[in-house]
């Protein structure tokens, strides 16, 4: 009778219990049933007995009463039922060490791993796979049998050294793997044992070992081609590992063969040009009419290649991004999406999983958007120095398991060239691997070597294999090398001579491809060539078919007749019964649920504000706008630290149940809502969640997509994806977002970082219509503001909205409107100004002020509570900045007679804020005589004072100046 290892003390117990009632009365030896680690168990527990016989277990103690000591103890030789002699004492340290060695294997089998196809003298040495670490030697494992330390394998092994020899090839190949850090025990269990039985691997008939090289052979042949034909130009080569080729095919395909909707894939530059020839399907001549050919000429594809639209300004080639429809079927197809993405590298990787989740989301119904993680699933191709070295990496692999993040999985390829542009490993990372970031979040690491492409398949798989599964991330470290330098125009040779020295002796991925199946008789000698050639061949028709066309100095594209489109008169208003549905519906509650009270009582009050006489605030306006965009079919998504009550607890758009602490959204029960409205808090992140939403509204045309800073100047810490991806997207690749981005902005005294959201920085980014840039002072301006970009979505005059929003002002009266204000008329770029401007005698008006946001509130607030009569003084409120409302406002002065001066009002910093951007344009508007001047705070390097009363000094002097009164205040900060 064989005992199984215990894996706990009560399984032990219980099972020695029922063990010794079976035994009783037996005349066979009663020890001679254990034997492995089972023997270690009872070793401990038979000392603590002899101790202290009441320590242990009642039925161990029944046990070691009746039959005393195990054999082995007392040195005796009793025999295993397989008739192998049982261990004695001194055996059992032996049995503990080799399965600490087993185990080692499993655990650290990479330290020593044929996984580096060069490079390998620089890994650290490791002696924790060799048997005198553990005070072994062979001939201990020859006499050791391999059912006490492998008790399931699936080979049939005689010995624990044939144990250990057969593992260290399973987990110390070309092929190795890290998994020990993955906590959940079904994952790692599967992981395990997928590695014990080889059912990872991919087996591959001859044939299929020829197609293989041959493709081998065509990503070479591309590469080399591209170098003779256009000499010491980019293209960022894949060679040394060009195996990610038939790696990508073999994904696809099953991705394809399981009716997935979607693969989204993101890489940088390193092999883009050969993943788009040979993944996307990009013709070979519209690659070649991408190369700088020669000067005054252009290289012009064949007609059915000229379908790939861009932006008017365009990219280099190797930036750009495609799209394949792969047919499965008639039914349906799986479409392969690459990211155009910029030189900065990881970046891409949020917008992807924006793109990912965007496909799986159902948007269709009321409630939270139903996610279906095999709809789409994201493919990651990233740099090794870049994978540990650029943040944002972290920032979207923690979103994998987040309810409003995860995508159910993606697949991570580092295109490990073991240096960085020509930084080396020990001076690009701390860790061992570049992979090692993702053991912080549970990831499984497969190590594999670019020069074993049936191993790099395998992975493949493996990793296909588990998202599927468990719906998880998996990562591949996929280590070759770098043919050439960072680009072709580079020599790597004088900052990494020795790695070089190697690369130079060593052959391309298909000709050690070749090799290999030379040796197993597959292929004969000079195959590889006659591919070659084959290929070299096909590449030159194609490119001698193409014709060279005589060019005049080359131009700027014309832009899209949308992107010219003025957004002024679309028509935004709701009918006021409508919005007093809505608004009565929002304040519906499910049965049973238990509100805070408190909140509840200040909802209430919203029930009230579309009554006459009422006055609709912020927080109402918004709510308001969003049911109305629900009731006309557009799904809405919002996001942000804070967003589900707001950083300045002001929108409570998801209620807690105090008795069960369930959550109930109003959005979710309004009748009149069609479609999804997704709501959640993110995590403390901006760059990578910035970036996820960004490609969430791209790949999500037809919804609103709002991001929420915390504090606006936090969206600084996102600015790679506002000036690589939000602003120029579409000018550079065509790629058409209307995502709204909410930037609390305002001086109160709160210090340089919670005061400004760096208005200046979207500003000098503002071109060619490419977003619009607003700071309003009235709900009903949000109101109409964002059911305009609602209007946009999925239409060629979509493009981005960057809103500076209130904090202070969230409650402030001044700000809070009418219902009538909803229910006509829409959003006015420009908008007089309240207090100044009724009954104004414009013929004694001489100074016009101008400005935006929270100070032309407060100088409302002044006047209103000044006896001065400001006959001289008028004022307009520029609600929209860019595009700058140019045409209104040169309407608006020709009102003004005997106007002397405009005067541009604001509280950031000179050399800050919209100053700078409206010069010039109020510069033209001037007649003869008129002068423009600012108002405001001067040049500071940082954006606000810290202390609270220099801050009111400030304010107070801003105030006073604009409307010529008297100073507000003395300053010592050069005021």
């Amino acid at each position: 009778m064989d005992l199984e290892t215990f894996s706990n003390k009560q399984q032990a117990n219980n099972y020695l219990g029922v063990l010794y009632v079976s035994k009783q009365g037996s005349t066979q030896n009663f020890w001679e049933i254990f034997h492995g680690p089972n023997m270690g168990y009872i070793e401990e527990q038979f000392e603590q007995y002899e101790n202290d016989p009441s320590a242990v277990d009642p039925s161990l103690k029944e046990i070691f009463d009746e039959h005393g000591a195990p054999d082995w103890m007392e040195g005796g030789t009793a025999l295993e039922a397989n008739g192998v002699a049982a261990p004695s004492k001194g055996d059992v340290v032996k049995i503990t060490s080799a399965l600490k060695l087993v185990e080692a294997i499993r655990r650290h089998g990479h330290l020593q791993a044929n996984i580096y196809a060069v490079g390998s003298d620089e890994r650290p040495k490791t002696n924790l796979l060799d048997l005198e670490t553990y005070g072994l030697q062979e001939k201990d494992l020859e006499e050791m049998p391999a059912e006490w330390v492998w008790p399931e394998s699936p080979l049939k092994l005689d010995n624990a050294l044939q144990v250990v020899n057969t593992l260290k090839e399973k987990y110390a190949g070309t092929i190795s793997f890290e998994f020990g850090h993955v906590n959940n025990e079904d994952e790692r269990e599967w992981l395990q044992e997928k590695v014990d039985t080889d059912s990872y691997k991919v087996s591959l008939e001859n044939d299929e070992k020829k197609q293989l090289l041959y493709r081998l052979a065509e990503v070479e042949g591309f590469e080399n081609f591209l170098a003779k034909t256009f000499v010491a130009q980019k293209r960022f080569s894949i060679e040394g590992l060009d195996v990610m080729v038939p790696m990508l095919d073999h994904i696809i395909q099953s991705a394809s063969g399981d009716r997935i909707k979607n693969i989204m894939m993101g890489m940088a530059h390193r092999g883009r040009l050969n993943v788009l020839a040979h993944i996307l399907g990009k013709p070979y001549d519209r690659i070649f009419s991408e190369f700088h050919h020669s000067p005054d000429k252009e290289l012009v594809p064949s007609e059915g290649s000229t379908g790939i639209n861009y932006g008017w300004t365009g990219d280099v080639k190797y930036h750009f991004g495609a799209r394949r429809e792969i047919e499965n079927g008639e039914q349906s197809a799986t479409r392969v999406t690459m990211s155009h993405n910029p030189s900065h590298l990881e970046y891409v990787n949020p917008v992807v999983e924006g793109f990912t989740r965007a496909a799986q989301d159902d948007r269709t119904e009321a409630g939270y958007a139903k996610m279906d993680d095999d709809e789409a699933f994201g493919l990651l191709i990233h740099g090794d120095a870049a994978f540990i070295g650029e943040g944002v990496v972290a920032e979207t692999l923690n979103m994998s398991d987040l309810p409003g993040y995860r995508t159910g999985g993606t697949v991570h390829i580092i295109a490990n060239n073991l240096v960085g542009f020509t930084t080396n490993r020990k001076d690009g990372r701390s860790t061992r691997y570049a992979s090692d970031l993702a053991k912080g979040f549970e990831i499984p690491i497969v190590h594999v070597n670019a020069d074993d492409p049936i191993a790099c398949l395998s992975a493949m798989a493996f990793a296909y294999e588990y998202r599927q599964k468990f719906h998880k991330d998996f990562l591949i470290d996929l280590v070759g090398y770098r043919r050439f330098g960072h680009n072709e125009m580079d020599e790597p040779r004088s900052t990494q001579p020795r790695l070089y020295k190697e690369i130079d002796e060593h052959g391309t991925a298909a000709a050690v491809f070749e090799k290999q199946l030379q040796e197993d008789s597959v292929v004969s000698d000079g195959t590889l060539e006659e591919m070659k050639e084959e290929i070299e061949n096909k590449l030159k028709d194609v490119y001698n078919n193409m014709d060279e066309h005589e060019t005049e100095a080359p131009d700027v594209k014309d832009r899209p007749s949308g992107v010219e489109q003025d957004l002024d008169e679309l028509e935004t208003a709701v009918d006021l019964e409508r919005l007093r549905s809505l608004n009565e519906g929002m304040l519906k509650r499910p049965e049973g649920f238990n509100g805070f009270k408190k909140l509840e009582k200040i909802l209430k009050r919203r029930g009230k504000m579309l009554d006459d006489g009422e006055k609709v605030d912020w927080a109402t306006a918004e709510a308001l706008a969003f049911a109305s965009i629900l009731e006309d079919g557009k799904p809405i998504r919002i996001t942000g630290q804070d967003t589900e009550r707001g950083t300045f607890a002001h929108r409570h758009m998801v209620l807690h149940d105090v008795e069960t602490g369930e959550t109930y959204c109003p959005l979710h029960g309004l009748e009149q809502a069609k479609a999804s409205f997704d709501i959640h808090n993110s995590p403390l992140s901006e760059a990578g969640v910035i970036g996820f939403e960004y490609g969430y509204s791209v790949q999500a045309p037809e919804s609103l997509v709002i991001w929420e800073a915390q504090f606006g100047d936090f969206a600084n810490a996102g600015q790679v994806i506002f000036d690589q991806f939000i602003s120029a997207g579409r000018a550079k690749w065509d790629e058409k977002s209307n995502m709204v981005f909410l930037l609390p902005h305002g001086y109160e005294g709160q210090g340089p970082e919670h005061s400004s959201a760096r208005l200046e920085r979207f500003l000098q980014l503002a071109a060619e219509n490419n977003w619009t840039v607003a700071n309003v002072t009235s709900s009903a301006q949000y109101f109409h503001l964002l059911r305009r970009q609602a209007a946009i979505s999925n239409q060629e005059e979509a493009r981005p909205l960057v809103l500076m929003t209130p904090k202070s002002l969230l409650r402030n009266q001044r700000i809070a409107v009418e219902g009538q204000e909803f229910s006509e008329g829409h959003f006015q770029s420009i908008m007089k100004q309240p207090g100044l401007s009724e009954d104004k005698d414009k013929d004694k008006v001489t100074s016009l002020l101008l400005g935006s946001g929270k100070i032309m509130v407060e100088i409302e607030d002044k006047v209103e509570n000044s006896d001065q009569a400001f006959e001289t003084i008028d004022a307009v409120r520029v609600e929209q900045i860019y595009p700058f409302p140019e045409k209104h406002l040169k309407e608006i002065l020709e009102s003004y007679p005997n106007l002397e001066e405009l005067v541009w009002v604001q509280e950031e910093p000179q050399n800050m804020g919209s100053w700078y951007f409206v010069e010039g344009i109020l510069h033209k508007l001037l007649k003869e005589g008129q002068i423009h001047r600012y108002v405001g705070r001067p040049h500071r390097a940082s954006p606000s004072v810290g202390e609270p009363n220099i801050h009111k000094t400030e304010q107070n002097r801003i105030i006073h100046e604009a409307l010529q009164m008297s100073k507000g205040g003395k300053s010592n900060e050069g005021n």
